[in-house]
């Protein structure tokens, strides 16, 4: 049986995660669920599953779980510190799922390497920000590395079997969100309502109104330069409406591999856990209506002005990257609170990007998770200070 640990257990990947895991019990054995404030569905899995440990890190929501839980065998604890007390380095665990949003996620990502043999990382600021510090304890524990975002997932898929050095150029498709063919004049115009409206994919408030500014493409480019270490140059945004192609390799040797499939988050995660397996999943057929036009199109900057941050960003790893997640993170919540207009969110962060004291930042590699957390607490007030 393989034993598996998923942070973030409550949220969209780890409840996918654990509907794959509900069809092949019999093979996994789930050491560790972790949440935040969501102890209802999280108490719900344990007894599902018969996990023994959980993690509920909200204070008073630990509380009421130690309470509800008082009759069973299970370990309830409060932090990610009591990783020690649950595992040990001789015995390790044979996958665990990061899927917890936010700064929040990069401790216990960092955290859980060390008894881990296979990671897989759902969390964008973790590797954004913390990359060189993940990087450098896989290599000290000797933890296989699995990116889960489809995009990152779809690349790793095409390289599996290849060198990591024999290919030209990566393309990454974007949806283009609810204003790909939007009039530029109503832009300023743009409600919270409007942005969270996106054509394809169903995901929380935060990731929706990236992924409308382009944002989150920007972030899923940082991270595929920081994971396949390549520069930026080699990286590319292509607008594909449907969402079906996710990643594009060119090849040094003439060739190019695409990898499709369908916009459901359940391909990639399943492929993360059952990869070194022959294990099947029942899915859609080739959709050859949408192979037939694909309707691949170059990403124009004056409707996505955000993408000329990374001509702004160093090919090494620097503490600049956590001054744009933060600001930008700071920046949604004041356009979701109707503090802001849409398109200042754009033109705040690109106005950043020009402000000598966050330039500073790029020659400056994150040494640990605090000098991390500290800058991203510094910015978001910086931001407050900037734009209401």
């Amino acid at each position: 049986m393989k034993k598996i640990v998923i942070f973030g257990s409550t949220g969209s990947i780890g409840s996918s995660l654990l509907k794959i895991i509900k069809d092949d019990q019999k093979n996994f054995k789930i050491e560790l669920l972790t949440a935040n404030k969501n102890y209802k569905k999280l108490i719900k899995q344990v007894k599902l599953f018969n996990v023994k440990n959980i993690i509920v890190t909200d204070y008073n929501s630990f509380l009421i779980t130690t309470k509800l839980l008082k009759n069973a065998k299970v370990k309830v604890f409060n932090n990610f510190d009591s990783l020690n007390k649950i595992f040990n380095t001789n015995n390790k665990i044979d996958y665990s799922m990061c899927a917890i949003s936010g700064f929040e996620g990069l401790k216990p990502t960092l955290d859980i390497i060390k008894f881990t043999k296979t990671i897989a990382i759902a969390n964008k600021e973790s590797i954004i920000c913390g990359w060189n510090l993940i990087k450098k304890n896989l290599k000290k524990y000797k933890t296989y590395f699995i990116p889960v975002d489809s995009e990152h997932f779809s690349i790793w898929s095409l390289l599996e079997k290849n060198r990591k050095n024999n290919f030209e150029k990566i393309y990454i498709t974007a949806s283009g969100g609810p204003f790909r063919n939007l009039s530029l004049k109503k832009f300023k115009n743009i409600s919270a309502k409007d942005a969270l409206k996106h054509p394809n994919w169903s995901m929380g408030k935060k990731i929706t109104i990236d992924s409308a500014t382009m944002m989150n493409k920007v972030f899923e480019v940082i991270e595929a330069k920081k994971i396949f270490n390549l520069n930026y140059k080699q990286l590319e945004i292509l607008i594909h409406p449907k969402s079906y192609l996710h990643a594009i390799v060119k090849f040094n040797n003439g060739l190019s591999k695409l990898l499709v499939h369908d916009t459901n988050m359940i391909i990639p995660i399943f492929n993360s856990i059952y990869f070194n397996t022959e294990k099947k999943l029942k899915s859609k057929n080739i959709d050859i209506k949408t192979l037939n036009n694909l309707d691949l199109k170059k990403i124009k900057n004056n409707r996505f002005p955000v993408i000329k941050i990374l001509n702004n960003l160093s090919n090494e790893d620097s503490l600049f990257e956590t001054i744009i997640v933060s600001a930008n993170d700071k920046l949604v919540k004041l356009f979701l609170n109707n503090k802001i207009k849409f398109t200042d969110i754009s033109n705040i962060l690109l106005k950043i990007c020009n402000i000598p004291e966050f330039n500073k930042f790029k020659s400056m590699k994150p040494r640990n998770i605090e000098e991390i957390q500290n800058l991203s607490d510094y910015v978001s007030l910086k931001i407050s200070s900037m734009s209401v």
